[in-house]
């Protein structure tokens, strides 16, 4: 099972990570990672988060793990806004046998603090992870980040290339989104028909009756369903609606591609052909990376480690192996 493992964060934010890790001894194989605790219907014994989520005795915090040495590389894996740890989970499990993979839950997500007054800023995000690779000893770390998470793992490393090895961008663009785009995720959340009454009417909702899905997705579906808690009154986000569109706000106004062209060290970019992040404009990433690389999977959406982590990782992995092998 992941062990969880605490990080502070800036302005002392409290932090969870995961560490897919298995201990030695353990064989290798997809079974060995287990996803963390998900915020589902549990059985006693259960403790309850301060901010929600159910949290399984066996889920502890850890104390940090040593640093991570030239036959366990580190990687560290950033959700995007709305997301969490555990949506890793179906991918990392083919990562672990030769890597030492952490999750972290960034802040105003998943088990980690949502701090009323933030700050939700990228400068935030990006301290977040550099206290993440520093205080577990991950560094230099592979960055494997989605759509928001990618954006601060390429500031990151633009900002401390000392920390990062290498990085992996998975369906984020470069170029600004602008205010039309803000406005759209404002009405979005408007419509919500929260609390729901149950994870059944959350799935059914997100993958399929959200006006913003074009086809029946049942995967989307799921993904909804694992950031939600029970309340009295129904089934809520673990993550402030509010909270999220301040740290949309931060980046969707301008466009990244300084920041891109910083980032000295081999970069992957991924993009699903049915994702957010168009061939051209990906490709273009490519050229303005000073190492990069472009790979695509076929059928996958914005979603795409989640919903295809087979042909992610088989996107992904050949390219971890080079950058990762003494």
């Amino acid at each position: 099972m992941a062990r969880r493992l605490d990080v502070t964060g800036a302005g002392g934010v409290r932090l969870a990570a995961w560490d897919y890790t298995k201990p030695t001894g353990e064989g290798e194989g997809p079974k060995a990672a287990p996803r963390p605790p998900a915020p589902r219907p549990a059985p006693a014994p259960v403790a309850r988060h301060p901010e929600g989520l159910l949290v399984p005795a066996a889920a502890r915090p850890a104390p940090a793990t040593t640093p991570s040495t030239p036959s366990t590389q580190g990687v560290l894996l950033l959700h995007g806004l709305m997301g969490h740890a555990a949506h890793w989970a179906p991918a990392v499990r083919r990562l672990t046998g030769r890597h030492r993979v952490v999750a972290l839950d960034q802040r105003g997500h998943g088990h980690s603090q949502k701090p009323a007054a933030g700050p939700f800023t990228r400068e935030a995000y990006v301290a977040d992870a550099a206290a993440a690779v520093e205080q577990l000893g991950l560094g230099p770390v592979t960055l494997v980040g989605h759509s928001m998470g990618a954006l601060t793992a390429w500031q990151l490393a633009a900002e401390r290339p000392d920390l990062v090895r290498a990085l992996v961008i998975c369906d984020m663009r470069a170029s600004a989104l602008g205010a039309a785009s803000q406005r759209a995720w404002q009405d979005w959340f408007r419509g919500w028909p929260a609390p729901f009454p149950s994870l059944d009417a959350v799935r059914r909702w997100f993958g399929e009756d959200d006006p913003w899905v074009e086809r029946p997705n049942p995967a989307r579906g799921a993904f909804f369903a694992e950031v939600m808690a029970e309340h009295p009154d129904g089934w809520r986000p673990v993550f402030d609606p509010a909270q999220m569109l301040t740290s949309r706000e931060t980046w969707v106004h301008d466009a990244h591609w300084e920041s891109l062209a910083q980032v000295r060290c081999p970069t992957l970019v991924v993009r699903g052909l049915d994702g957010e992040l168009g061939r051209a404009e990906a490709q273009e990433m490519v050229r303005v990376l000073p190492h990069g690389a472009y790979a695509e999977i076929p059928d996958a959406g914005h979603l795409l480690h989640y919903e295809h982590p087979q042909a992610w990782s088989e996107a992904v992995e050949p390219f971890l192996n080079g950058v990762l092998t003494p």
